[in-house]
């Protein structure tokens, strides 16, 4: 399948409904993958995971930090190209596709740009299913292969070639180096031959979140609820409608963190229907609860958890809003769906489980907890 700008649009849309808040800026990762693909030597084609040979070497492209530093210094269009040839070097050899190594906003675009400018396919897959903030939180890293090397470059052309000994140290390594460079880089990690990606990625990722784009899009164009059109797909709850009463918002780290206040708009039918959210995050929407404050965070008060997926929807549109542009006074959805099984297992909730961030709760599927907190009424599904 040849890549359009129609399927630009409609990936970016849905990969940042994915996103889960992170991932980066979709306006400006689908402005630059325009661009890329009316400028590349032959066209940008999208292949179906199983169309991978098992002796391709395949390398993953993003990029790297504080989804908030996108906001006012852009990134370049040949900085991603740079770490891939980097990588090149570091195997020996070229690389015969690329890949999101995420669902999320700018990162689900950002494989485009490179093989525009290389000449090679994208493949339709990545290894999260959603955005997760840090290097580790890969299925590659679930089935234990290896990170190394990683290839890292800036806007200013500095290059830096990694060998940590797995994610965990990549992430360890990267972040401070991501916080040198401007508080953004592009990474290139978790080389691999096609059939050990085939054996680990998550199939058809960038397939949804064209599906789920198209749908939000036709919706507007009809005059329906881009809210439910998401809904239908993702197999989610809708927790809460509401207006956003505060946002904290910090940048530190390579991350940007915080949690925003969500309050009901209208009372809904059930008396045990939320009246108010607060949903944390670290780059990406991690935990949401009840609660008399932000602190107020119990198993009791939990609504939705990691690795399961939250996403901020804007109420009118369907449009999703990334943590960077949440704002006093929107009025939003809260929804939550459920993760790639992957994540579910005990390795999975060990590494991107609430408790991993810090969160006092233990992880619990979003369709208990809807049931539970709904008793069977008046949140809508």
């Amino acid at each position: 399948m040849i890549i359009n700008d129609q399927m630009i649009d409609d990936i970016a849309l849905g990969a940042t409904v994915l996103g889960t808040g992170g991932g980066g800026d979709p306006y400006s990762g689908a402005l630059m993958a325009k661009v890329a693909i009316a400028n590349a030597v032959k066209p940008v084609e999208l292949i179906a995971l199983e169309q991978v040979e098992d002796d391709w070497m395949v390398v993953p492209s993003s990029m790297m930090g504080a989804p908030t530093v996108s906001i006012e210094k852009i990134n370049s269009t040949s900085q991603m190209t740079v770490a891939f040839e980097a990588m090149e070097k570091a195997l020996g050899q070229s690389i015969q596709a690329t890949f999101p190594i995420e669902v999320g906003g700018f990162n689900s675009l950002i494989p485009i740009l490179v093989a525009a400018q290389k000449g090679i396919p994208v493949i339709d897959c990545d290894a999260m299913g959603r955005a997760f903030p840090e290097s580790q939180m890969v299925t590659f890293y679930l089935d234990g292969l290896p990170s190394a090397p990683n290839t890292m470059a800036d806007e200013k052309g500095n290059v830096v070639t990694l060998y940590p000994i797995d994610g965990v140290w990549s992430e360890r390594f990267a972040r401070p180096i991501t916080e040198q460079m401007g508080g953004s880089s592009s990474i290139c990690d978790y080389p691999m031959r096609g059939k050990a990606l085939k054996s680990s990625a998550l199939n058809a990722t960038l397939s949804k979140a064209q599906k789920i784009g198209e749908a939000i899009r036709m919706a507007n164009d009809a005059g329906k609820s881009g809210v439910e059109a998401v809904l239908n797909i993702v197999g989610g709850y809708r927790i809460l409608t509401g207006k956003i009463v505060d946002i904290e918002r910090n940048t530190s780290g390579g991350f940007a963190t915080g949690c925003v206040t969500i309050e009901q708009l209208a009372k809904q039918a059930s008396s045990n229907a939320i009246d108010i959210a607060y949903v944390h995050f670290q780059n990406e929407l991690l935990v949401a609860h009840g609660g008399d404050s932000s602190e107020d965070l119990s198993d009791t008060t939990l609504l939705a958890c990691t690795p399961d997926l939250i996403s901020i929807l804007d109420h009118e549109t369907g449009h999703p809003i990334t943590t960077e542009q949440l704002r006093y006074g929107q009025r939003v959805d809260l929804i939550a769906y459920p993760c790639d099984e992957k994540w579910r297992t005990e390795k999975g909730i060990e590494v991107v489980g609430p408790n991993y961030f810090g969160y006092p709760v233990a992880y619990q599927p979003i369709e208990l907890l809807y049931q539970m907190y709904t008793c069977n009424d008046g949140l809508e599904a």
